[in-house]
């Protein structure tokens, strides 16, 4: 990061005592086993942002670093809201930041803005500014660089389309696989899909990414939309939540999910917060072992064969719902 989002963001005037905290997060973690480390590559819309404000405000979770990748909105405002989210939360420690694709492996991007609003946070219009500059290194550099360091000790959540990891595969399989769990929002195994018939939206704007993934032997546990749609939450229970703990993020919460509240009818599907539940306690889900398989337009089929993941087919949806409420 640069000085001048150190000082916009809160951070000390001192340079390189924030560099010399930033080189320290590894050594800081290395003997913490009690720890869940999390690596988040993320899209953020607003689903996406309610999930890392659960990350940000568990006990016990150290969000390592966070990666952008084109989905929900382009990749440059995709960056943007990640950083109106770290202005907004301010967490400690601060993780290190880096844009990934732009584009999907091999077909136009499809973007949500008619589900996310504008600019993906509910087009609100008064976002304080803040300059959005991630590292060095890209993305697929980061990703590569904490799988090779923490190995099995690190959990990868992936809110958005697969780009971003199908590229670290590629770029080095070997590391990739040395990671303790990678837990994946996307898929419609046995429901109906919500941009196709057959296909959830992340998987459908890369299905390419998402077949290699699949087929990259990773320790893959998937989080569909037969599992996200029974997570819900009403408009009255987030305000009700929310309006007990009043203050800027709490105020901001409730402004940029309206937008998707109407869309939806009163009541928020929480995809992304489901796969950092996951992430974060395995137990939330019911899993069951699948062998599965990406369409051409991203449908997500059960085909014979040793399994390639885990799929949550089932959530404790009051505890998960319970423990969202109580970390936003």
């Amino acid at each position: 990061m640069r000085r001048s989002i150190r000082l916009l963001l809160g951070f000390p005037r001192d340079v390189s005592r924030v560099d010399s905290i930033i080189a320290s997060c590894d050594a800081s973690t290395a003997g913490s086993d009690s720890l869940t480390l999390l690596v988040i590559d993320t899209d953020p819309g607003v689903d996406d942002a309610l999930a890392l404000l659960l990350a940000w405000g568990s006990p016990g979770v150290r969000v390592e670093a966070i990666t952008t990748v084109a989905g929900n909105v382009p990749l440059g405002q995709c960056t943007v809201n990640l950083f109106r989210l770290l202005a907004l939360r301010r967490p400690e420690p601060w993780p290190l930041v880096a844009a990934g694709a732009e584009a999907p492996l091999a077909r136009p991007l499809k973007t949500a803005e008619g589900y996310h609003g504008a600019d993906g946070l509910g087009a609100l219009g008064d976002w304080p500014e803040v300059e959005a500059r991630p590292g060095p290194p890209g993305a697929v550099e980061l990703l590569v660089e904490k799988a090779r360091h923490h190995g099995a000790r690190l959990t990868l959540v992936t809110l958005g389309p697969l780009t971003n990891i199908a590229l670290a595969c590629e770029a080095d399989l070997a590391a990739m696989r040395r990671i303790g769990r990678v837990v994946a929002m996307g898929g419609a195994v046995d429901v109906r899909g919500n941009v196709t018939p057959t296909a959830e939206f992340n998987v459908h704007v890369d299905p390419e990414a998402a077949a290699r993934v699949l087929d990259a032997g990773l320790s893959l546990d998937l989080v569909p939309l037969d599992a996200t749609r029974r997570a819900t939450v009403t408009r009255a229970e987030l305000e009700r939540a929310l309006g007990a703990r009043p203050g800027p993020v709490a105020t901001r919460v409730l402004a940029f999910t309206r937008h998707a509240f109407a869309r939806e009818g009163g009541r928020l599907s929480l995809h992304d917060p489901l796969a950092i539940g996951a992430a974060i306690d395995e137990t939330l889900m019911e899993w069951e072992p699948a062998r599965l398989t990406i369409g051409s337009d991203g449908e997500t089929r059960r085909t014979p064969g040793p399994p390639n993941c885990r799929v949550a087919v089932g959530v404790d949806t009051a505890r998960f719902v319970r423990l969202l409420l109580e970390r936003l």
